[in-house]
């Protein structure tokens, strides 16, 4: 059976949290928010996929069209981004070099991120905003020097990034990219999360995106140089993770940098990035008031 998207909401100015139906989202919070106030709480109790199936046979509280969408976990210890993944993006920096022997990694701060159908801010200080749609790991099961073979049970759900990028901001430091990956509201998150339950649902999943329509990035995850379990394995490293944590895996060839010339987001564009058996996370674009 398929089960439930999760989904945090806000409507009527209150943030809750609900399980995706066709016929809207059922209202997850009321019924279960003395044990579980978030979703981020729900994924530490290992009961995502449980309330899922729980709420498949119930009637929508709220239609789809009167909620505003959020980021799916509230809060989250960490938010790991990696940046160069599938081999065609690694060609695209021209530089001779051989596929990275490591990933290379930053953070970004929850405050970068919108939910679905939020647009994206491009700032005042550049007009550089550029797109980079992505698959996400949410992590369900804490660790610390996770093994390779184990990497997978770690995962509690998926979701969608459009990891928004202020190219001109990348480059103002020697080492860091810090400064143009994280403007307040230059990416999005969502829209739901998606349960895991079993290593097929990641194994070659089609990652695209499309600006107003175009298809502008295309690939799958069968093409990872550093797949999933890797990852996990290589964070859990250095890093304990915790419930709630997110690593945003990287992103195919077809950023607007890489046109010539380049085709950054304007006012007005419309992005979608979508994968299979996940969903589609959509985005409009405005100006910085």
């Amino acid at each position: 059976m398929k089960l439930p998207r999760l989904a945090t909401y806000s409507v009527k100015g209150a943030t809750r949290y609900g399980a995706v139906l066709e016929g809207g989202i059922v209202d997850l919070s009321p019924r279960h928010a003395k044990d579980y106030p978030t979703l981020r709480e729900v994924i530490a109790a290992g009961k995502l996929a449980g309330l899922a199936e729980a709420a498949a046979s119930l009637t929508p509280d709220h239609a789809l069209g009167d909620v505003i969408w959020l980021p799916p976990v509230p809060a989250p210890e960490k938010i790991i981004c990696i940046g160069v993944n599938y081999p065609d993006r690694n060609a695209e920096y021209k530089d001779g070099q051989d596929a990275p022997k490591y990933p290379s990694m930053f953070m970004r701060s929850p405050r970068s991120f919108v939910g679905h159908d939020t647009p994206l801010v491009r700032p005042r200080a550049s007009a550089q905003l550029d797109y980079e749609g992505e698959i996400v790991l949410v992590i369900g099961k804490p660790g610390r020097h996770i093994a390779e073979d184990a990497a997978l049970d770690h995962i509690a759900a998926l979701t969608l990034c459009n990891e928004g990028s202020v190219r001109d901001w990348l480059r103002h430091a020697k080492f860091n990219v810090t400064q143009g990956k994280n403007f307040d509201s230059s990416g999005s998150l969502g829209p739901w999360l998606v349960p895991y339950t079993r290593e097929a649902q990641i194994a070659d999943i089609r990652l695209t995106t499309h600006v107003n329509g175009e298809l502008r990035q295309d690939d799958r995850t069968s093409r990872l140089m550093f797949p999933f379990r890797y990852l996990i394995s290589y964070i859990s490293t250095f890093a304990t993770l915790v419930p709630g944590d997110i690593i945003v895996t990287g992103t195919p060839t077809g950023a607007g940098a890489r046109f010539d010339p380049p085709r950054y987001l304007k006012p007005g564009d419309v992005i979608e990035v979508a994968a299979e058996g996940i969903g589609s996370l959509r985005n409009g674009v405005v100006d910085e008031a």
